[in-house]
């Protein structure tokens, strides 16, 4: 019974720091590591991306382009969980800047995914961002 007790105060605890998103930060860290390439406001046009061969996708129409937002998708690019070619090594080329402290975020599912808390601020950032469909 106590393990149970624990595990319930833990998990609650968790999806407590799940909802603690700082969109503030998340901007901050956008402007300073992604605006070059994907543009100030995510539309793909930043001042890098005429030099890249591949162009940066837009990063403000994820929502509509999949249907919700995609927490674990953007969760996992960032992080080089799911690297992609066109950045020549796993996402994102500042790797070690977004290590950190193991952070739970809600993914889509309703499931705790971990990752960094610089990269919960972007993805709180980014979602603010988001077209509606």
């Amino acid at each position: 019974m106590q393990r149970l007790v624990i595990a319930a105060v833990a998990f609650g605890m968790m999806q407590g720091a799940a909802q603690a998103q700082d969109v503030g930060a998340g901007a901050a860290l956008y402007d300073a590591h992604c605006a070059t390439c994907h543009g100030l406001e995510g539309r793909g046009n930043g001042p890098m991306a005429p030099a890249l061969m591949l162009q940066p996708p837009p990063l403000n129409d994820l929502t509509v382009r999949h249907g919700q937002f995609p927490v674990t998708r953007v969760v996992m690019r960032i992080d080089g969980r799911d690297p992609l070619v066109s950045h020549g090594s796993p996402m994102p080329v500042y790797g070690p800047f977004f290590e950190g402290d193991d952070t739970p975020l809600k993914a889509e599912t309703g499931q705790p995914i971990m990752t960094s808390r610089a990269i919960v601020d972007l993805v709180a950032y980014l979602g603010v961002i988001q077209e509606q469909p």
